[in-house]
């Protein structure tokens, strides 16, 4: 590999990790190369594991927790702590109502609940919930667009962004990777944060539910301020002591086997 390579992949990764995610046409643009070159150069960097491709661009893949968790890793993950969240959080709908369901393994939960009511107007970004609530018999679903995040079946980008303006539902549910008292909601992966943040502009209400492993942490980028929040579920391995930093918004459910590690 060339200085002028080994330079150019250098800056690349850089770019990548400054900004969370890009496509291949703007590295094309960013650094005066063709497409050919662009896909040599990120089949080297995946190589190393230093990015994770996805169809038409590429995500950081280093530190470890700057990136998205597999969905069928996150699935297995505090599975009965997620169960229980979701049951929590789907007793505030009520039949007829309209909502949009955010992305991730607890939202899955949440929407197997949401199986339970009638006549739901629902739209998620999430191609696993699309599946879990696709059949029922009353509910009307609908899918964003966007380009689909291949290992955790998340539909991110101006498309999705665009699906979500100019709705107006009673509820978003949304997940989280961090939940702080001053830093708020986070999210680990920047390329999400427009969508999260279109949800939150079409709801009446905004509801985040996060197992406790994802309280007192704070995630690579912002989402909302916990003044946006409705109501915060998260399971009762979150210690008493902290409880009061989330002021009232905070609902903390019974589960089995808690939620920390």
């Amino acid at each position: 590999m060339s200085e002028s390579s080994a330079e150019r992949r250098q800056a690349m990764l850089e770019h990548v990790r400054a900004h969370g995610y890009a496509g291949a046409g703007e590295l094309a643009r960013e650094f005066c190369v063709d497409g050919s070159t662009v896909r040599r150069d990120l089949a080297q960097l995946e190589r190393a594991g230093l990015v994770r491709r996805t169809r038409g661009g590429v995500l950081p893949a280093d530190p470890a927790e700057a990136v998205d968790t597999p969905y069928d890793v996150r699935r297995s993950q505090r599975s009965e702590a997620k169960r229980a969240l979701g049951e929590a959080a789907a007793e505030l709908v009520e039949d007829g109502q309209s909502l949009i369901i955010d992305n991730g393994s607890t939202m899955y939960h949440v929407a197997a609940a949401l199986r339970q009511r009638q006549r739901l107007t629902v739209i998620t970004n999430d191609l696993m919930v699309a599946l879990c609530l696709s059949g029922h018999p009353t509910h009307q679903l609908h899918v964003t667009g966007g380009v689909m995040l291949d290992t955790v079946y998340t539909l991110v980008g101006p498309g999705a962004v665009a699906s979500l303006r100019g709705l107006h539902v009673d509820w978003a549910f949304l997940g989280a990777e961090g939940v702080h008292p001053r830093a708020g909601v986070t999210n680990v992966n920047v390329v999400e944060i427009a969508v999260k943040q279109a949800m939150i502009e079409a709801a009446e209400r905004v509801v985040v539910v996060a197992d406790s492993s994802k309280l007192g942490r704070r995630s690579l980028a912002p989402v909302c301020e916990l003044s946006a929040v409705s109501a915060l579920f998260t399971d009762d391995g979150l210690p008493e002591e902290e409880r009061a930093a989330y002021g009232a918004a905070l609902r903390c459910v019974p589960t089995v086997g808690g939620g920390r590690r």
